[in-house]
């Protein structure tokens, strides 16, 4: 390397003595990015690229706009006291090198808490604390190392991206070069004697050439881009083939036509690309359309408490909420819109978004941010924004709270890929060499036709496209899911572990009576005020059974997981829960599911649930128990064990009395005997249990309560399905292994014919897109059909 090149920018340094370990640096700054990834052992990302930061002064002064407070707040997603977080746009994302070094920022700049990026979308979302850095010197710092992020203020106002149209200029480009070139064959294919059109052979030759000059440079450059960046990273991609044909072709056309030996393959270039670009455009097409699907149309089945002008409340699907509106925001519940607090002082939550868990302290009139969590009691907030349902999917599915749950056939499909150019590349090369020697004319047909043919697009379509339409066919029957791969966990599922209240029962159908002290107007209304707070299924069975009783504001709510709350009011201390907390100490013999009341440490009586059990909970069962370990964990005492053991499959196991730890013990224990576990719970006092698991899957009864520990939320209406979404995620994956049992099917025989010489490239080119297309109909139809079995039960 020139050593008057700064080693990091690679800018002129001839007229600076900067040095470090016998490198030379244009000016401090690059020595310092480069000092830093020497101390973090990051110095491996000089090996990916030559000179990749940015030249210092090509940024100066840029990006000064970035100390604008009011430029700041457009571009900021979440901004409260210490943490901000921004999502940037980086254009120089292609390869997994990008991505190690993007998500390693914190090691670049201690004051960056994490790092996520989004591939696909080529963006990457910071989190860091405004304190001690900037916007701008993150975005400086992403320019140094050769990330400069596009910011596009217009884009941020307008909530609007400017959409990619690059693929239909190419492929409109290489459609008509290829129409084109065809049309200037004719001459070559009829070859007639004193065909008045054969004295301008040369002239169609050199047109062909031209025309075939935007198709290899333009409408094939992604090819050739991505195979040489995958190269210089010591990385065969599967467009290395591509690119490689490619080349070839032109290389052998155009000297073919120069020194008069032939008209080339002008038609089987361009041919080639045409057919790659309208595959790649019919993939595009279907992956966004089932992106669509997942982003705007899965909605979680929660909602939130709406208070009307007549102090009423009312539950409203979270889309429905407008600005302006009066939200009630009750413990643990999710604030799912900006807002200002009204009403009652608040500890948010904001880990959700974060990562931290340290909560905030807000009053009225301070803004709330969307994602918090509220932990103390009720609240009341005015809406300043209507809801964004695919920041609450972004929400759900941070990176912060995904468990190491890896997906094998994730695995296995990028294996395949990555070993299959291998293979490729020598079948290739050696076909080439036997015809070299047997027919020579024939080498360059076959080594293209082999290249071309033989792509794994199809292999690695197979499962995003399966999975991808198969969680669309879930989101509509209410039963959404984190990602693809919770459909991979769920078909491995061996274990099946159900929360006892508010899962099987049905609190909408349970009927309550009360036995004790009678309880005066003042004792109720302190009691309906507690239950308002909180959520748990009991509580809202509770609360909405107290008719024509007021409500007003506590002076104090603590709730005690797995045992009970307690409240203030006035001159009233109440203490509503199970008997050993509401008693002191003091557990109850007798066998039921009850809540009980004291006010001010004096024992007043207790709610007796008779419960009425789901629609389904016994079909649900013995399904399962042919296929899987079925049990039974609840916090409630063992009144009901009797009834279930009759009522469900004897091969379940009950076990009752259970704190939240021992529902988390339970799980893991299972998990050390080698099982792979699924929870079914409520989300409130399972969400231990939920997280521990393989698969933690929330049941919703329209209550704003949904956790990042759960990898799916059903709505309870769908519980009766739950069987089949589990029967549906096998056939999912048998389904993937018949799409790569036909691709290699396909390939094999693609092969033969390519390899014996029988194979035009220009055919193969054809043939390439239409497997990957057959493999995306015979997805979609298999998935459809599932969806089709759902929608009948």
């Amino acid at each position: 390397m020139n050593t008057t090149l700064c080693y990091h920018c690679g800018d002129s340094c001839e007229n600076t003595e900067i040095t470090l370990n016998e490198k030379r640096f244009c000016c401090n700054g690059c020595k310092t990015v480069y000092e830093i990834f020497s101390e973090n052992d990051l110095t491996c990302y000089y090996d990916l690229q030559e000179n990749p930061g940015a030249i210092p002064s090509e940024i100066e002064g840029k990006y000064d706009f970035l100390e604008n407070k009011e430029i700041i707040e457009k571009l900021l997603e979440f901004n409260d006291e210490h943490t901000q977080i921004v999502t940037l746009y980086i254009p120089h994302i292609h390869c997994s090198s990008c991505i190690w070094v993007l998500e390693n920022l914190h090691k670049l700049n201690d004051k960056i808490n994490s790092s996520q990026v989004d591939f696909p979308k080529k963006t990457v979302r910071v989190s860091y604390d405004a304190t001690l850095t900037s916007l701008k010197e993150i975005v400086l710092l992403l320019s140094t190392i050769g990330y400069e992020p596009y910011i596009s203020l217009e884009d941020y106002e307008t909530g609007k991206k400017k959409v990619n149209r690059s693929l239909i200029y190419k492929l409109g480009i290489a459609g008509f070069a290829f129409g084109n070139v065809m049309f200037l064959s004719f001459p070559e294919y009829f070859e007639v004697d004193g065909f008045w059109l054969n004295q301008y052979k040369n002239i169609f030759r050199w047109l062909m050439f031209v025309f075939s000059l935007p198709v290899v440079f333009y409408a094939a450059n992604n090819y050739f881009i991505s195979a040489y960046k995958g190269l210089r990273s010591k990385m065969l991609n599967i467009d290395v083939p591509i690119a490689l044909g490619v080349s070839v072709l032109f290389i052998r056309s155009t000297i073919e036509i120069i020194f008069d030996l032939g008209t080339g393959f002008f038609d089987s270039l361009t041919g080639l690309v045409f057919f790659l670009l309208l595959g790649k455009f019919f993939q595009q097409k279907t992956y966004n359309f089932l992106s669509f699907e997942r982003d705007y149309k899965s909605y979680f089945p929660i909602a939130v408490t709406r208070i009307l002008s007549d102090k009423t409340e009312e539950n409203v699907q979270i889309y429905d909420v407008k600005k302006g509106d009066r939200l009630l925001i009750r413990h643990q519940e999710l604030i799912p819109v900006d807002g200002i607090l009204i009403n009652g002082d608040a500890q948010i939550d904001y880990s959700f978004v974060t990562g931290e868990a340290e909560p905030v302290t807000k009053k009225s009139g301070d803004k709330l941010f969307a994602g918090g969590k509220q932990l103390t009691g009720i609240l009341e907030m005015q809406v300043l924004a209507s809801v964004s349902q695919s920041y609450l999917t972004q929400l759900w599915s941070n990176d912060v709270f995904k468990n190491d749950k890896s997906s094998s056939f994730k695995t296995l499909t990028d294996k395949i890929s990555k070993n299959f150019t291998i293979i490729v590349l020598t079948i290739a090369i050696l076909s080439t060499t036997f015809w070299l020697f047997f027919d020579a004319s024939k080498a360059l047909n076959v080594f293209t036709a082999v290249l071309i043919i033989a792509c794994p697009c199809a292999i690695a379509l197979a499962a995003p496209f399966t999975l991808g339409n198969l969680l669309r066919i879930f989101g509509k029957q209410k039963f959404y899911l984190k990602n693809a791969t919770v459909i991979e966990q769920l078909a491995g599922v061996d274990t099946v572990i159900f929360d006892k209240t508010g899962t099987l029962t049905n609190n909408k159908e349970s009927t309550i009576t009360y036995e004790g002290s009678p309880l005066i107007m003042e004792e109720k209304i302190a009691l309906k005020s507690s239950l308002r707070a909180s959520n748990h299924p009991l509580s809202r069975m509770l609360y909405k059974s107290l008719n024509n009783v007021n409500t007003e504001v506590l002076e104090v709510y603590n709730e005690h997981l797995g045992k009970g709350i307690e409240t203030k009011l006035k001159n009233n201390s109440l203490k509503i829960g199970a008997a050993s907390f509401v008693k002191n100490g003091k557990d109850e013999s007798s066998f039921d599911t009850s809540v009980h009341v004291s006010v001010n440490e004096n024992y007043k009586g207790k709610f007796r649930f008779k419960n009425a059990y789901r629609k389904g909970v016994k079909s649900i069962f013995n399904t399962l128990k042919r296929s899987y370990s079925l049990a039974v964990i609840s916090g409630d005492n063992e009144g009901e064990k009797v009834y279930l053991k009759e009522f469900l499959p004897k091969e379940t196991t009950f076990l009752f009395n259970q704190k939240p730890d021992d529902k988390l013990q339970f799980v893991e224990n299972q998990q050390n005997l080698g099982r792979n576990v699924a929870m079914i719970g409520d989300g409130l006092n399972d969400a231990g249990a939920l997280a521990k698991s393989n698969v933690g899957i929330a049941l919703s009864e329209n209550i704003n309560v949904f956790s990042p520990a759960c990898d799916a939320i059903l709505d309870a209406s769908q519980f009766d399905k739950l069987a089949a979404f589990f029967k549906a995620s096998k056939k999912a994956i048998t389904i993937i292994k018949y799409c790569f049992a036909l691709s290699l099917l396909y390939n094999i025989v693609g092969l033969y014919f390519a390899v014996t010489a029988q194979l035009m490239p220009v055919i193969a080119a054809i043939l390439m897109p239409l497997s990957s297309i057959s493999i995306v109909i015979f997805t979609t139809i298999s998935t459809n059909v599932i969806g089709k079995k759902l929608r009948k039960r």
